[in-house]
């Protein structure tokens, strides 16, 4: 004869939330724990263990549900491998645009992207030929940084023709001469920093730090390479227009040789009243141009973080630095190739400007205190807990 479980502990089991209530119940029947009295101490210590075992296995399963929750209620995708493309691939500014498409791969179970292209010598040609490669092997998705308006028109309308998306991402073709874009691309979208109007405004902080004007040289990597032509035209543009005179100094591809380049010009033109850049090398070596040529108080500022400019910006030895998010020119366009294959193209990815925000010696503090994959200083994975505090931020200008 089947005995009856008394109800305070039929309850007692509902309340502890016990999924398998039925097995438990004829677990305690089993035992011969029918009464309240009986099954107290069974109770208290499956509670204890309970609470024991769920906060062992809510260690080990937080991961399994924090991956779970993480990517969403998406159903099991085909392992889609994406090919990212790049001019200077090696060069550290791009450190956490790969861990920002790892991160992305990651978080929706796919392949970590390919990488390639050109090492360091933004070879049109190089990356043409990864970016062909990409094709032939029916990536699911390429995204390429576009650095002229000629030299990936055709490549790109074959991959979108063999019916691979393609999105750009850090360059986007070149500007014309009154600052509008010349794309020469058929992409899906642009990720990334609005190039000429980044420049203006480079421009505007130039005139903040130099109030009368004089010769202001500008160093650039690559003259006519679409991801950072633009900003010193912007640049030019502003400082021009206020009479400024403007020298475009060319430093070179590689890292190797930038900060020999600026040495040497500024030993050469020591009237000039300010030194500045618009690529993360040429950037990361002023501070040391300067000091070489004996002009260490001489104003200067550029682009990107790496860890050289950052620690340059708070020794008061650069002035200010112009983010742009290279993190997320990684991780954007992984969500945005991941949506359109999984909608069947429903989702058509937007344009997206992935920021321009000034670092200066008084916001500069949490970027060096705390290494990230963000920035590309550490590859450890981490929460980074917002500061106490106000969020400051100015009133928006624009929506876009």
């Amino acid at each position: 004869m089947k005995k009856k479980v008394d109800p305070v502990v039929d309850e007692a089991i509902e309340t502890l939330n016990m999924k398998d209530g039925p097995t438990r119940r004829r677990l305690i029947e089993g035992a011969g724990l029918f009464s309240a009295t009986a099954a107290a101490s069974a109770l208290i210590a499956a509670c204890s263990s309970s609470s024991s075992s769920s906060a062992t296995t809510s260690a080990t399963s937080a991961s399994a549900s924090a991956t779970a929750a993480a990517a969403g209620n998406f159903p099991k995708t085909p392992a889609w491998q994406f090919w990212f493309v790049n001019h200077v691939y090696a060069n550290p500014f791009f450190v956490p645009t790969q861990y920002g498409f790892a991160d992305a791969a990651a978080l929706l179970d796919i392949p970590v992207p390919k990488w390639g292209g050109s090492a360091s010598t933004s070879s049109v040609s190089q990356m043409v030929s990864f970016l062909q490669a990409a094709i032939s092997a029916k990536a699911n998705g390429i995204a390429t940084t576009v650095i002229n308006a000629t030299g990936f028109t055709t490549p790109v309308m074959d991959a979108m023709n063999a019916g691979i998306p393609v999105i750009t991402y850090n360059a986007d073709g070149i500007y014309n001469s009154n600052g509008t874009p010349n794309i020469g691309t058929n992409r899906l979208c642009y990720v990334g920093q609005a190039l000429y109007l980044s420049g203006q405004q480079l421009g505007e902080r130039i005139k903040s730090l130099v109030t009368t004007p004089g010769e202001i040289v500008i160093f650039i990597a690559t003259p006519g390479t679409g991801n950072i032509q633009p900003r010193y035209d912007g640049a030019a543009s502003v400082l021009k227009a206020a009479g400024y005179t403007v020298s475009e100094i060319a430093t070179g591809a590689s890292t190797s040789v930038e900060l020999a380049a600026e040495k040497a010009y500024l030993l050469g033109h020591k009237t000039v009243k300010g030194a500045f850049a618009v690529d993360a090398g040429s950037t990361q070596f002023l501070a040391q141009a300067k000091a070489g040529a004996g002009l260490p108080s001489l104003p200067a500022g550029g682009f990107d973080l790496t860890p050289t400019t950052l620690s340059a910006i708070q020794a008061g030895s650069l002035d200010f630095t112009i983010n742009q998010n290279p993190y997320l020119q990684g991780f954007l366009p992984v969500i945005y190739l991941y949506m359109f294959n999984l909608s069947g193209g429903l989702v058509p990815p937007p344009d997206t400007d992935t920021g321009l925000s000034f670092i200066t010696k008084s916001n500069v503090g949490p970027y060096l205190s705390q290494p990230s994959r963000f920035e590309g200083s550490t590859t450890a994975q981490k929460i980074i807990p917002l500061p106490s505090g106000p969020i400051q931020n100015p009133i928006a200008t624009t929506s876009t």
